[in-house]
């Protein structure tokens, strides 16, 4: 395999483990009893978007689409490797095989700002949840979430360089 291929790969593995940290933590919640995030509405935002519909008041009342939880389970583990594409273009791909803590929390951390900016507003909750009942505490929330992920960005580029040595 040539080097881009592999080091293509390498990213797309830890972008498909890291969003599987994620995923990990929010069944837990799950299972304490706490309100998480219901992918078919990231899917039915995402389907929208053939139509030209971007922005939805209350993404919720927006007509449903075909296979929409099977779409935003695709498009929630397309953003973890497209994220974790960026940690490598920030870092450099020596992280990518040498991983440490920090960069990954820290762009686990600013991916925040991605359901904050565009998909929060898109999907009518307002900026920064601001047109929730309870922004603070679902301001907390996707904080939390996304540096589980930029955690996980760490945990499973370490796991992949190790079985690699």
């Amino acid at each position: 395999m040539n080097t881009f291929a592999a080091n293509a790969a390498h990213i797309f593995l830890i972008g498909i483990g890291a969003t599987a940290v994620m995923d990990t933590w929010l069944l837990l919640l799950q299972r304490l009893g706490v309100p998480t995030l219901n992918f078919a509405m990231i899917g039915r935002w995402a389907g929208h978007w053939g139509g030209g519909t971007w922005k939805h008041e209350a993404i919720a009342k927006a007509p449903p689409v075909r296979g929409e939880l099977a779409l935003g389970w695709v498009v929630h583990y397309a953003s973890g490797i497209a994220f974790a594409g960026l940690l490598a273009g920030i870092t450099g791909l020596d992280w990518v095989h040498k991983p440490t803590l920090v960069p990954a929390l820290c762009v686990g951390i600013a991916t925040v700002a991605v359901p904050w900016l565009v998909m929060q507003p898109a999907m009518g909750a307002g900026i920064a949840s601001s047109r929730t009942p309870a922004p603070a505490r679902n301001r907390l929330r996707s904080l939390a979430n996304h540096t589980v992920f930029g955690l996980g960005l760490y945990l499973a580029a370490a796991f992949i360089a190790w079985i690699l040595r």
